[in-house]
């Protein structure tokens, strides 16, 4: 089906969006393929892969393998704006939260980076799925967050990524009730982790990301319009993945994803963020919560030696 089709099917039921095409982001580990720790180089490798696609990506961490000292001049070199991520782990002591041990690392590191390149750093997440995982509560990382914000140069969007279902259940309504209202705000939403086939998945990560905007801009109130919803890592692994019940892993079925799902949200008017940029050669497989063991290595767009996998045009 044609992007135009699906989003003709689910807009009556969405909530308002802008109209404007949205922005393609792209997540981008800091390794590489070797798991070696990747230079300014490197990413300006994978910046000059990525640039007829995109010229914005998003980072994970701010101390592992250096990766704000090392992207942001490559960054800056190559015309890219960066989404620079914030680790934050389960806090010890409730009473000083400041005092998370990722958290207070990361943020010196990034704050240590930021001096000379302000112009590139489009936004900083403080989180990376805290509350699905149970490590935070909803007020808790608003703490870190409005710390974060009260501490960035003027322009630097502060925000956080989190699972879709837990801005839709309500876990996180003290990030939009709480001042300072948190504007930015990356949902992560994978049909593919919830099992529904190549050629379905569109209808599943349409009905994931409006659900998450429907409750943040019902309970946001007067300040829903100033809340920026995007998703935040959104994709499907090609061949050599794995597969999860209806879900089967395949590069025709990532591009059939694309093609829907990615072109159909980008013509919604909504930016995301592809997951991922590049093959991850060097990761473990990992145990998902069925207890099975799946390879995570093949979710890029590009080969780990940077070769696009699918056409990436969009249907007009």
């Amino acid at each position: 089906m044609r992007a135009s089709g699906v989003v003709s099917l689910l807009l009556a039921a969405a909530p308002a969006l802008v109209s404007a095409k949205g922005t393609l982001g792209f997540s981008l580990g800091d390794k590489n393929a070797d798991g070696t720790c990747k230079s300014t180089s490197d990413y300006e490798a994978d910046f000059d892969a990525l640039k007829s696609l995109s010229t914005l990506v998003r980072t994970y961490s701010g101390t592992e393998c250096n990766t704000p000292q090392n992207i942001l001049p490559a960054a800056k070199n190559k015309g890219f704006k960066v989404v620079l991520g914030m680790w934050v782990g389960k806090p010890t002591d409730t009473n000083n939260l400041l005092e998370e041990p990722s958290f207070k690392g990361d943020w010196a590191a990034i704050q240590k980076a930021i001096p000379g390149y302000e112009d590139v750093i489009h936004a900083i997440t403080v989180g990376s799925e805290t509350l699905y995982r149970g490590d935070l509560t909803g007020p808790q990382l608003h703490t870190y967050i409005s710390h974060v914000m009260d501490n960035v140069p003027k322009g630097v969007l502060v925000g956080t990524a989190e699972s879709w279902n837990k801005l839709a259940d309500g876990t996180g309504d003290a990030l939009f009730t709480q001042e300072p209202v948190v504007t930015y705000v990356l949902a992560n939403a994978f049909a593919y982790w919830q099992g529904t086939a190549a050629d379905k998945a569109y209808q599943t990560y349409f009905d994931d990301m409006a659900g998450a905007m429907e409750h943040i801009q019902k309970i946001a109130g007067d300040n829903a319009d100033k809340i920026n919803i995007v998703t935040g890592e959104t994709g499907w692994p090609t061949d050599g993945g794995s597969d999860y019940e209806a879900a089967k892993a395949g590069t025709k079925n990532a591009q059939t994803f694309w093609k829907t799902g990615i072109c159909g949200m980008l013509d919604w008017g909504v930016d995301l963020f592809y997951f991922e940029a590049f093959d991850e050669s060097w990761k473990p497989d990992t145990k998902g919560d069925n207890g099975e063991m799946k390879d995570e290595k093949h979710w890029g767009l590009f080969t780990a030696d940077r070769k696009v996998k699918f056409d990436t045009s969009c249907p007009n």
